[in-house]
């Protein structure tokens, strides 16, 4: 189901942690499980729920709790708007609206060429810095002006 070197990876963080608490590497797991597959299907969650030594249940709740978990598929270029209250007052409802009117998809949409999938977020902790994205739940980018978000569009479609 996963690669030799996910399963590496994944024996890392399983080694983080006593014998009998390789399920506290369920988010590690999870995640490297995204990384590889793109997204979490139900034979994956299953997989690294066996994997753990979990209920299957058990390790759908954390990928179904969690927003950077994607339980269905996604473009390459996954893009969360941060619309929680600080954001939303800074600019972030407006910054999603953008980008929804410059990829032609709303949340939850994927774009027709598989590229871009827009998601909403909860809060990223970077108030301060608003409006902010979170690009594949690795870069995140502040103070997100039109002029901003149509760089980082043509950098991502590089």
């Amino acid at each position: 189901m996963l690669s030799p070197e996910s399963l590496k990876r994944i024996d890392r963080e399983i080694a983080k942690y006593p014998p009998d608490q390789k399920q506290s590497a369920s988010m590690s797991a999870l995640r490297i499980a995204q990384e590889e597959k793109g997204w979490l299907a139900s034979e994956t969650i299953e997989f690294v729920a066996d994997y753990l030594g979990m209920p299957a249940i058990a390790v759908y709740e954390v990928a179904s709790f969690y927003n950077m978990y994607d339980l269905s598929p996604v473009g390459v270029k996954k893009i969360v708007v941060c619309t929680n209250l600080p954001c939303a007052l800074s600019g972030g409802v407006h910054a999603a609206d953008y980008i929804k009117k410059k990829l032609g998809i709303g949340f939850n949409e994927t774009t027709a060429d598989g590229r871009f999938t827009l998601k909403e977020g909860e809060c990223m902790g970077a108030c301060g810095d608003a409006p902010v994205l979170l690009v594949n739940n690795h870069r995140m980018c502040s103070w997100m002006t039109e002029e901003k978000i149509d760089q980082l569009l043509a950098d991502l479609k590089k």
